[in-house]
């Protein structure tokens, strides 16, 4: 499995943002995708996540009601919406994958893209 992350930049607060990730080397909807990311100082925070159809996703606490997260097959990519960005949502943002058959309600992941810097400042 590879991930490869895109779409970080510097916005201002309230911004939006879309993070991209494309996965090559396995069949894409055996996997269900996420997001994390890991501020300076910081231990890494779960985002979202999405299940292999698409149809189920999970939140974390401080993005559910601002970020959302999708999948395209046709594209092998699975992106990140992220709306209302704050300061504190300033981080590296790693894109994930892990079996269909291994996730658990801990979202713990086995396969990681390289990150992609997100700043929020004004």
């Amino acid at each position: 499995v590879q991930l490869q992350a895109s779409g970080g930049g510097s916005v201002h607060p309230g911004d939006s943002l879309t993070l991209s990730c494309t996965m090559s080397g396995s069949p894409f909807s055996s996997y269900v995708m996420g997001w994390f990311r890991q501020a300076p100082g910081k231990e890494r925070e779960f985002v979202a996540d999405i299940s292999g159809s698409g149809t189920s996703t999970y939140y974390g606490d401080a993005v559910k009601d601002r970020f959302s997260i999708s999948r395209d097959p046709a594209k092998n990519t699975v992106n990140l919406y992220m709306n209302g960005l704050k300061p504190e949502d300033t981080a590296v943002y790693y894109c994930a994958a892990v079996l269909r058959g291994k996730w658990t309600y801990r979202h713990e992941f086995d396969h990681w893209g390289q990150g992609t810097q997100v700043t929020v400042s004004s």
